[in-house]
């Protein structure tokens, strides 16, 4: 597995990111500016680069510039940007970028653009002519909570026939939810035993639960995330 270097100044996009690659098996380092990103690219090599362009004091595409002009540049680079525009990411291929991704990046082709990245060793051949990157690379993907409030909204006329609802979470275990409670709350309640139900009948595998549960896999973290579901409990060894 590869040493990856993530480099954005928003908090959630470096955690996001982080624990996707850290669970394919990669090593993940984070930084949050250029200055750490410096600090990080002198203390070791990376195999890889994921760059945000927009950060505050030094963008991305300064830095790109700075370290193909130090002869610094040794790794692959992916240029991240939610503003991108089709000069950005052609001066980004410019100057030595090997890609370029439209936030908010989906699982697939985050996953794709690291492979292609990590069989180029050593990055791209500045002397070679680049190839424009499509701005078109990414779909944004509604959040998936839609298709969950769907099959709570079908399930209304069972749910009123008790004050309780019995979810099974496993094999021997059982939850009622309570009902006279705000929607939201009790949303988020079953949402939650929903999810840990999945992910302990898969072994931890976030791949297999966002196939059975529909959901794109960057969004399945998310939203794992925002519910305070435990990610480690289930998870096994070599999952993914």
């Amino acid at each position: 597995m590869a040493t990856i270097l993530v480099v954005d100044d928003e908090l959630g996009i470096r955690a996001l990111l982080s624990e996707i690659l850290s669970d394919e098996g990669h090593t993940v380092e984070l930084a949050e500016d250029a200055a750490q990103a410096r600090a990080v690219r002198e203390r070791l090599r990376p195999d890889l680069v994921l760059l945000d362009i927009w950060m505050p004091d030094v963008d991305g595409i300064s830095l790109l510039k700075e370290w193909g002009a130090t002869g610094l540049l040794s790794m692959p680079v992916i240029m991240m940007s939610g503003h991108g525009t089709i000069d950005t990411a052609v001066e980004a291929t410019k100057f030595g970028a090997m890609a370029f991704l439209e936030k908010p990046i989906t699982l697939q082709k985050l996953l794709r653009a690291v492979e292609q990245g990590l069989v180029k060793p050593g990055g791209r051949n500045n002397s070679a002519p680049a190839a424009v990157p499509s701005l078109a690379l990414h779909q944004r993907i509604a959040e998936p909570a839609l298709a969950l409030e769907g099959a709570l909204i079908g399930s209304v006329p069972t749910l009123l026939q008790s004050p309780t609802v019995p979810a099974l979470l496993g094999p021997q275990s059982e939850q009622s939810f309570e009902l006279d409670r705000p929607l939201r709350e009790a949303r988020d309640a079953f949402e939650k035993s929903y999810f840990e139900f999945h992910l302990a009948k898969e072994n931890g595998s976030m791949t297999r639960v966002a196939e059975k549960t529909g959901l794109e896999r960057t969004h399945l973290y998310r939203k794992l995330k925002q519910l305070g579901v435990d990610l480690t409990r289930n998870k096994r060894g070599g999952a993914v």
